[in-house]
């Protein structure tokens, strides 16, 4: 019988085999690192934001500006930092989120990666309930003022594209082909409406209209950065409770449903929170395009699609994406800034076609 040959003298031991466990600590390090990185890079081009404009500002005019508050002894300078840029930041960082999150919650429960909260026409019909409010201000004067009557007419359309679609939904179930048929009929009735009330209206409320519709910050105020961030944080609550059912739904219906979810429940509530979402954040700001869309795939190249980060990545990744394009926007136009919504949509052009050329089954 052949002996086993003994162990060679200086060899080095077998690496011990990594534990599941250790696994998946050195993955959710990656995955939070990732993230932190992430927010790093809001927070630089956050401060570079607010450094750039018509008239620049170094960081220690900035610093000033901040410190000496509002009724600072540099009054020019209190007046553009505090009722001009930060509103406009606070803004841009609301939106992003609010579209980051909106879109990651839309293409989990239609399991469509190139869905967006613009799918189901929440975005036509804020453009027709803006359309309406600018014309009829126009020709007959309403009780509320110009600034706020826009938004509230292009929220309340939001919320009658919302009860269309979810009239549909109850009539033929909440499956993801319902919705998104349900959404791209109500996309095109609002848009033809949209269509009608600028052929009516005379050149100078068409300008208004058609500017309303690029989508910028520069309507921002303290008013609508306080209404959109309250809907922000009212939404916050349901996301936090849903934050396991979507990630189990994100592997599959069959998957969800067999884990005992209840799916349509779920659909529905999503459904609501990205309506409520995507209506705060464009009723003050315009249409914006693409943000939806692109953060949470950005937000899934992060940390996947564990949705206890994806979320906060998907926010994250919004609120960058209009932040760059707002900062892009003022650099190519020193005298005035390019609308966000312009920026986003010329540079959501090949980041689309990036997703539909590397994303599998698409």
């Amino acid at each position: 019988m052949t002996a086993r040959p003994g162990p060679v003298s200086g060899a080095a031991p077998a690496p011990a085999p990594v534990s599941a466990l250790e696994r998946w600590r050195a993955r959710a390090a990656r995955q939070g690192a990732a993230v932190l990185i992430a927010a790093l890079a809001l927070a630089a081009f956050a401060l570079l934001d607010l450094m750039t404009g018509p008239s620049g500002m170094t960081p220690g005019a900035l610093l000033q500006a901040a410190l000496a508050g509002p009724e600072g002894s540099e009054r020019a300078a209190a007046t553009i930092f505090w009722q001009i840029r930060l509103p406009q930041l606070c803004m841009g960082l609301i939106v992003g989120a609010s579209l980051g999150l909106a879109g990651l919650l839309m293409q989990t429960i239609l399991a469509n990666p190139l869905a967006s909260p613009f799918t189901l026409g929440f975005s036509a019909a804020a453009g027709f309930g803006a359309a309406l409010a600018i014309m009829g201000g126009a020709l007959v004067p309403l009780p509320l003022p110009g600034w706020l009557l826009t938004p509230a007419l292009a929220f309340a359309a939001t919320l009658a594209a919302t009860a269309l679609v979810w009239l549909v939904a109850r009539l033929r179930g909440t499956a993801p082909e319902t919705l998104v048929l349900a959404g791209i009929a109500v996309m095109f009735f609002f848009q033809s409406a949209q269509s009608l009330m600028q052929f009516m209206a005379s050149p100078e409320v068409l300008a208004q209209i058609v500017f309303w519709l690029f989508g910028s910050l520069l309507k921002a105020n303290w008013v609508a950065v306080s209404v959109s961030g309250t809907i922000l944080l009212a939404c916050l609550p349901f996301l936090v409770r849903d934050l396991w059912a979507l990630t189990s739904l994100r592997l599959g219906e069959t998957h969800a449903a067999a884990l005992g979810l209840d799916v349509a429940a779920l659909r529905r509530r999503a459904f609501l929170i990205t309506a409520l979402l995507t209506a705060g954040a464009v009723s003050f700001t315009g249409t914006i395009g693409f943000v939806g869309l692109i953060a949470p795939h950005v937000a899934r190249a992060l940390v996947g699609e564990d949705h206890r980060l994806g979320l906060p990545a998907a926010a994250i990744a919004g609120a960058l994406i209009l932040i760059a394009a707002s900062v892009t926007g003022k650099a190519l136009s020193q005298g005035a800034a390019i609308p966000v919504g312009i920026v986003t949509a010329v540079a959501g052009v090949p980041m689309l076609l990036a997703v539909i050329l590397t994303k599998k089954g698409v």
